[in-house]
């Protein structure tokens, strides 16, 4: 069964869509991470799980919250088995790799989806997208330069957030996941949610520090002066921004997957 955490509305009494474990005796798992030479001997003892480099059933990711991410981002919606190998890592299941690879073998993981954004931009306003990204984490746009504050507009459902003859000036701003509201949006905040899109402003000239809105809100964002700067996740590249440059940005249709050896609990209460 998949559990649905900080991203979709439980549906009590409603069948879900289940993705199950392959059934067939052979599991297809690609391993990420800088230090997975550590964990192959381990497979000796698991003949049913076999190591590929394409086409997998499974990517295991073997580090902390940053190699989960990135695995997202190399890999999207393959379902992900990210074991804990950092001093560092919420997300990552901190059962010993063996313990880990044997409940997988006895289709003892548990599922779990969460919501991803979908951002596109658009330069100067122009009818097509230049960029297009999925984010498992967050969209942050800052300051391009350190001296120099970026202004900005918002629109919540095509509502304009300021005012129409105003807008925003500050470091810049980021738009959350409930996964990703328990990292930089939380340093932020103060706080994390469990449901919805979370918008948090970066030391702003508005009174308030955060929002958080429907998970089905569709959020626009125009540059008003820039320079600015675009990125999400940890995702190795940035996106230059200037002043006509639109966002878009909305609940991806595709959750990303993530396994773990039991009930994922919430971390602290949100706002």
């Amino acid at each position: 069964m998949i559990n649905e955490v900080g991203a979709i509305k439980e549906k009590r009494g409603r069948k879900q869509n289940k993705r199950k474990i392959p059934d067939s005796p052979e599991k297809r798992i690609l391993l990420f991470g800088k230090d997975v030479k550590e964990i192959l001997p381990l497979f000796k003892k698991f003949p049913q799980l076999k190591i590929v480099q394409e086409n997998p059933d499974f990517i295991l990711s073997y580090g902390g919250d940053g190699t989960l991410l990135s695995a997202e981002y190399l890999y999207p919606h393959i379902p992900k088995i990210p074991v804990l190998k950092s001093l560092r890592g919420h997300r990552c299941i901190r059962h010993s790799p063996e313990e880990v690879l044997k409940r997988l073998t006895e289709d003892k993981l548990v599922p779990y989806r969460y919501m991803k954004l979908i951002c596109s931009v658009y330069p100067g306003g122009t009818t097509n997208p230049s960029h297009q990204f999925e984010a498992l984490n967050e969209v942050m746009v800052e300051k391009g330069k350190i001296n120099t504050a970026v202004r900005f507009k918002i629109w919540i459902d095509g509502i304009s957030y300021e005012g129409e003859d105003k807008d925003i000036l500050g470091d810049g701003f980021m738009i959350s996941t409930p996964f990703g509201s328990t990292a930089y949006f939380s340093n932020v905040t103060r706080g994390i949610f469990w449901n919805g899109i979370g918008i948090a402003f970066l030391a702003t000239s508005e009174a308030v520090t955060h929002m958080i809105l429907s998970e089905d809100t569709l959020v626009e964002v125009k540059i008003t002066r820039g320079p600015a700067v675009l990125a999400h996740d940890n995702a190795p590249e940035s996106i230059p921004l200037e002043a006509g440059d639109i966002l878009v940005v909305k609940k991806s249709p595709k959750d990303a997957i993530i396994y773990s050896c039991g009930v994922v609990h919430k971390l602290s209460e949100p706002f």
